[in-house]
């Protein structure tokens, strides 16, 4: 077909034209950015925790005042969450993988280091790798003549003694590749303080962050064993099957209470409900963004459709004599699908600038990665199947109109 009618039709409505082409080239900007946002959220939804997540559940508890004997009252209530039927594993921890509740530390490799190297979580509790169901890939799991208690720690921290250090560690495989590269992490120094050293004992495969906030470093975590007591921001976990982790959450509870009527229990929910709890904005989130794209591109149908109803009503003489000079259906409804392609095409790659644009905008406020490039001809394909739907109603329309129309008065 000859693209040059159509180019000299087209020149006669500039304005109409170049209005509809910004319309695509922004529904291409936002398509294309939007539906890599809503990846970035599903892959930071399925980000993996490390954990075994349908076999935990957490009890968190306020206790009215930390409790003079607090580190025997927390041996005494793990004493008693063992005892209920079912119970796989019970550990005591200061915080969950997504939990939100955080503590983390700064890593150096040298007690001198002017910087430290990065931040990871600090995990500490007892017998965290067999209740959380951690997978050790490397060394040993933290033993129970590994553990001091918090107050003995704090002490040495503050009279600079260094009295007990160092001090055994696991840590997340990620954590591990990142401090040595392509080397055994097992028995390297890690520093927390300039007093506060750590050898690494094991790797776990992966342990997640309380508050997992980049991906990039969302795995980097460290087990430390010190007792800190029934107090108020220790939770106890519990693993047992998952078809019995309502039960068992119950039956703990009563056990906890029996040890202790003036606890007071803020949290007791699985580890799926954690979980999903953690990441509720970022599916609320992925639902908008899906809301907000296939609004565009409805908008942006809606107005391709209505100009070519438009130009096919304005048009119908013109169809006509084209009819009644030997054009036959086929060739009304190529034109129009052709003339609309055309447009479509312009306003894709300006939008496929503006795209970019807006990327690099993202990435410089919120700390978003580039717009991978194969987003972009994703964008397009897109729009131009929209535009061509779009048009094919209006286009069937004109195929339609007799060539009697030509002998019709304007």
């Amino acid at each position: 077909m000859d693209i040059l009618p159509i180019f000299k039709t087209l020149s006669r409505h500039k304005i109409i034209i170049l209005l509809l082409m910004l319309e695509i080239a922004l529904s291409c900007a936002i398509v294309c950015n939007g539906v890599f946002l809503i990846v970035q959220r599903l892959q930071h939804m399925q980000m993996p925790s490390g954990i075994a997540e349908h076999e935990v559940v957490q009890i968190q508890q306020a206790p009215i005042a930390p409790p003079p004997d607090r580190y025997a009252r927390a041996q005494e209530d793990l004493a008693a969450l063992r005892q209920i039927p079912d119970v796989q594993a019970v550990g005591m921890t200061n915080q969950v993988p997504f939990g939100g509740d955080s503590s983390n530390g700064n890593v150096m490799l040298s007690p001198t280091q002017p910087h430290p190297t990065l931040n990871a979580a600090e995990y500490f509790g007892e017998n965290l790798i067999p209740t959380f169901g951690l997978h050790l890939v490397s060394g040993r799991a933290l033993e129970p003549d590994d553990y001091v208690n918090a107050d003995i720690v704090l002490k040495s921290l503050a009279d600079d003694s260094g009295k007990g250090f160092p001090m055994p560690t696991v840590i997340s495989q990620a954590l591990a590749a990142r401090l040595w590269p392509q080397q055994s992490p097992l028995g390297k120094m890690i520093w927390l303080a300039p007093k506060a050293s750590f050898r690494v004992v094991g790797v776990v495969e992966t342990l997640a962050r309380a508050n997992a906030y980049k991906t990039a470093t969302a795995q980097y975590s460290m087990i430390i064993p010190v007792h800190m007591g029934a107090d108020k921001d220790q939770s106890y976990v519990i693993r047992t099957l998952p078809q019995d982790r309502q039960r068992v959450l119950a039956a703990a509870v009563a056990a906890l209470k029996g040890a202790d009527a003036t606890r007071v229990i803020t949290h007791t929910r699985t580890y799926d409900e954690i979980r999903s709890d953690y990441f509720k904005d970022d599916h609320a989130m992925a639902g908008m963004l899906v809301s907000v794209i296939v609004a565009v591109l409805l908008v942006t149908g809606l107005g391709i459709v209505g100009l070519a109803s438009f130009w096919v009503a304005q048009r119908r003489k013109q169809i006509g004599i084209r009819r009644a000079l030997g054009a036959t259906r086929t060739d009304i409804l190529h034109y129009f699908q052709t003339e609309n392609f055309l447009i479509v095409t312009f306003g894709i790659l300006a939008g496929m600038l503006l795209a970019y644009g807006l990327s690099l905008l993202l990435m410089l406020h919120y700390e978003l990665p580039r717009l991978p490039w194969f987003y972009l001809p994703a964008g397009a394909i897109a729009l131009w199947m929209i535009g061509q739907l779009a048009v094919f109603g209006p286009a069937l329309r004109a195929s339609r109109v007799p060539p009697v129309v030509a002998t019709r008065s304007v």
